[in-house]
């Protein structure tokens, strides 16, 4: 379930910016999530993390940083079943609170401690999430906590994890049938094979280790080597499931956390039905588009009705099947450019004009947004490699192929855009080499854990609406803030005051709203002309 959230339009600039400059144990126990060996590891390495602390220091890229933010490492048993076993370390990013109010610089604002954050993926890292806090929508926030950033084990600095030969990662222009061939298919079986093969022969023993109840675990050993008694975590997508996680495993170890653009937690849809999902919603957001475009028919002259916007749209999907733009960008790299308009409406006003360019003889904004960046192939390929190990080593998957296309094929018929492609993602996990967990049953009763918020658009693609009332469902107590009719895939920091005025009441004051509140969407984006979106 690619889910890779970040904190919002101009937080994602930020950090894209900031990242290029620098060029298992058992299976876990239905229902607990942990063999009783784990949990003692985990008991076992907070404490040594705790007496070890963090020596925070330069950053290894500090010449590419402001100077405020500081880095280190934690060390994590890869097993936590075997505490004194191999370790691994984590890096680990930091800005003090500036206990400064940013209305008033006179004013001193009370330090309220760490607060941790986790972007999503699975995959993704949130090392430069720290740098976040010198924008203004951060800066409360900032005040108020150190931001902690991290890499979480097999990303970045993190114990890498690798499948595959980046340089496999970007191979040129690809194909993106909507309704695949046989022959097509069992093209792609075949990959998937061979890149499971290569995951168990890069990672080797380690590979079972990569999973989203390691990643809670980390992430209480990281709260103790912080100092802090109990832990004030954001999550974003993903981030949302191994938070949920963790809230299960150690409740009276939480402070505050945020959930951001929820995963759906139930057990029975971690994590192949929520792909099912997930492709669905896309469906109805990619709707949701071209309504947009069509309703700037005047601006990009793609077409008065969503319809027509579709014709327009797969009129350059079977132009770049037989040309490439720019030797480059074929229907694969056409399609990955539109998935991402339908976590952003940021990209609206950017992906039409590249389209209306394209079909009107320029090539070069599509290009430019749909292209391979191809030295990012590493980073990519990390992520994806994490991504892939940690579904699949998460929950059982259907190993016959003939389910994947039974349901796929029946979903394609209403939801084209995006089903395919996510089945082939995913489909490793058919042909996994290690063992597969059975997930957590994530639950709290009454008086367990603190209050705890939940943020979720009505329209997000990436998780879908349910997937927030499944959470709020599932943790007594918890408090779920919703955006109407918005689709936007993480919500904090981002357009909409509403949201971030609940967020920081929450995070400053532990206030919360009833059961359930409502914010008003955020505008939809104004449609750009060529010269405009090249100058943004």
């Amino acid at each position: 379930m690619r889910a890779a959230a970040l904190p919002s339009a101009a937080g994602s600039l930020l950090l894209t910016a900031l990242a290029a400059a620098p060029a298992g144990g058992a299976p876990g126990v239905p229902g607990t999530g942990s063999t009783a060996a784990e949990l003692r590891g985990t008991v076992v390495a907070a404490a040594r993390a705790e007496t070890d602390g963090i020596d925070f220091g330069t950053c290894s890229d500090a010449q590419d940083m402001p100077g405020s933010m500081e880095c280190g490492t934690v060390e994590v048993p890869l097993d936590y079943a075997r505490p004194d076993g191999r370790k691994i370390k984590l890096t680990v990013s930091r800005v003090r609170a500036t206990q400064r109010d940013p209305h008033n610089s006179k004013r001193r604002v009370p330090r309220q401690g760490a607060l941790v954050y986790n972007p999503g993926g699975p995959g993704g890292d949130g090392l430069y999430f720290p740098l976040l806090g010198l924008l203004p929508e951060w800066k409360r926030l900032g005040a108020a906590y150190d931001l902690i950033g991290y890499s979480p084990r097999g990303v970045g600095r993190s114990a890498p994890l690798s499948c595959q030969d980046p340089k496999q990662v970007f191979k040129g222009p690809s194909q993106s049938p909507t309704y695949p061939s046989e022959s097509y298919k069992r093209e792609r079986i075949a990959q998937a094979k061979a890149y499971a093969r290569g995951c168990a022969r890069r990672a080797g023993t380690a590979l079972r280790h990569y999973t989203s109840l390691n990643n809670a675990r980390d992430l209480d050993v990281l709260r103790a080597a912080l100092g802090e008694d109990r832990l004030t975590f954001m999550g974003a997508s993903y981030g949302t499931y191994f938070g949920a996680l963790y809230a299960t495993l150690f409740p009276s170890h939480v402070r505050r956390m945020v959930f951001d653009s929820a995963v759906n937690p139930d057990p029975e849809q971690i994590w192949y039905r929520n792909n099912l999902r997930q492709s669905a919603a896309f469906e109805a957001r990619w709707a949701d588009f071209r309504e947009w475009i069509a309703r700037h028919d005047k601006v990009y002259g793609l077409g008065d009705t969503p319809e027509k916007v579709l014709r327009s749209y797969e009129r350059a999907r079977a132009r770049l099947a037989k040309k490439p733009a720019g030797g480059k960008v074929g229907p694969g790299q056409l399609r990955g450019a539109f998935l991402l308009a339908g976590y952003y409406d940021d990209y609206w006003p950017q992906r039409a004009q590249a389209l209306s360019a394209y079909l009107k003889g320029d090539p070069r904004p599509l290009v430019e947004q749909a292209a391979p960046v191809t030295e990012a192939a590493a980073e990519v390929e990390n992520t994806d490699a994490v991504y892939t190990a940690i579904e699949c080593n998460d929950a059982p998957w259907p190993t016959d192929f003939r389910v994947w296309d039974r349901d796929n094929t029946r979903l394609a018929r209403v939801a084209p855009f995006e089903t395919w492609d996510n089945v082939w993602t995913n489909l490793p996990c058919a042909y996994w080499p290690a063992p597969r967990q059975q997930p957590l049953d994530v639950r709290t009763g009454p008086g367990e854990l603190p209050p705890v918020l939940i943020l979720a658009a009505e329209r997000d693609a990436a998780t879908p609406y349910d997937g927030a009332l499944e959470l709020n469902r599932r943790l007594s107590g918890s408090v779920l803030v919703t955006e109407r009719d918005a689709g936007t895939h993480g919500l904090a920091g981002g357009a909409n005051r509403c949201v971030n005025g609940h967020l920081e009441a929450y995070l400053l004051e532990g206030r919360l709203p009833g059961r359930r509140a409502a914010c008003a969407g955020h505008a939809e984006p104004e449609p750009a002309s060529g010269e405009r979106t090249r100058q943004r």
